[in-house]
This record gives C-alpha cells, structure tokens and sequence, in this order.
C-alpha cells in the first residue's frame, strides 16, 4: 500500500469532518450524562505510523489513563482513547459530578467513570465512522490501563504485529462549562483489509 500520508487535504477535511460528527454527538451524550455544558473539539488528525505516535502525544514518561476497545462488525481493529493522569481526574469529577480536584486515585469507581467516558466517545466516533462508510462497526467491551504513556504504547504495538502499521490520531478537545480545555487522544488502529477500506472510503469523497 502507498504511504497513506500523501492524502490530499480534501481527504483529511473529510475525516476530520467525520471526527468532528463524532465529537459533536459525545458531547451532547456527556453533557446530557453529567447535566453540564460539555463542548468537544477536533483540533487535528494526524495519520502516522504508531512508532510515531509517542512523539505527538508528549513526554513518554507522563502517566496515562488508557481506554483501549475491539472494533467489531465490517471492520476490525482497535480503539485507544489517551487522557493524561490530570485530564483523567477531571473527567473522572465531571462524570461524578464532584469539585474540581477530588479525584486523587482511580479505584473501581473512578476506572468505570473512565472506561464509561471511553464507552461514550469511541462509540460516537465509530458511529459517525459507520454513517460516513455505509459500514457497521462496534465497540467492545472496554478495558483501562494507568500506565506511562510509553508503556501503554508499546503493549498496544506488541499485541498489533507489522500489519496494522498506521493510526489514526484524532486530537480531542473537552470544554466544560466554557472553563479550560481538556486535551485527550483518540487512536484508531485499524487492521490492514480495515485501513484499505477506509481508504478506498475516503478516496471517493
């Protein structure tokens, strides 16, 4: 396959406006979940190989909340949200609805906040992806690991092989309440039939 990142920028605007569906309908769920004004952004979408990944998301020593899902149905691969530790308490407040600052540690109430925030924004994105390909595609059940950021990286690259080279990386933006934004990232790993469709998708728009 021809490298991927050679796509025009009428490709990429396409996706990103995918991405941007997807935000817009996490948003409105989180929102209507936690009863405040939640706004989710898509500041960038960079396709690159998942060697490379660790040089977007900062310092690989930072520690990490990592949702990572199976996407079922027509296409097949992996989904991995990325919040910072800090960002993770945040959301962790905002899904409780606690003050700023309470969250101190991820027990199993805290890891179900996570994975339920994971649940709501891969399952948006994975739906405005359906819509976009006339394809079906489901989350799995999620899973959450703390870790650092390298170390959650290289799992994901030793459980992928030399098939599923290039991601997806779709920069996350969460406002609430109109306060701070809330960087996270949203990682799509899709298998190598799955990478070609949505390709051969994209090529068309």
């Amino acid at each position: 396959m021809e490298d991927v990142r050679d796509l025009k920028e009428l490709q990429i605007d396409a996706l990103r406006e995918v991405a941007n569906i997807g935000a817009g309908h996490a948003a409105t769920a989180l929102s209507q979940l936690t009863n405040r004004k939640i706004m989710i952004s898509v500041p960038q979408i960079n396709i690159v190989r998942l060697e490379e990944v660790p040089d977007l998301l900062g310092n690989p020593q930072d520690v990490v909340a990592a949702v990572l899902m199976h996407m079922l149905g027509d296409l097949t691969g992996r989904t991995l949200l990325l919040f910072p530790e800090s960002v993770g308490r945040r959301v962790c407040d905002m899904l409780l609805r606690r003050p700023v600052g309470t969250t101190a540690v991820f027990d199993a109430l805290e890891q179900s906040c996570l994975k339920e925030a994971g649940n709501i924004l891969a399952g948006a994105y994975l739906n405005a992806l359906s819509d976009f390909m006339g394809m079906l595609l489901l989350p799995s059940v999620p899973s959450l690991v703390v870790d650092l950021s390298a170390a959650v990286l290289t799992t994901t690259y030793l459980n992928f092989g030399h098939e599923r080279d290039f991601v997806f990386c779709v920069e996350t933006e969460f406002t609430i309440d109109s306060g701070e934004g809330l960087r996270g990232d949203f990682l799509l790993l899709p298998d190598l039939a799955s990478l070609k469709a949505i390709f051969d998708a994209i090529r068309l728009t």
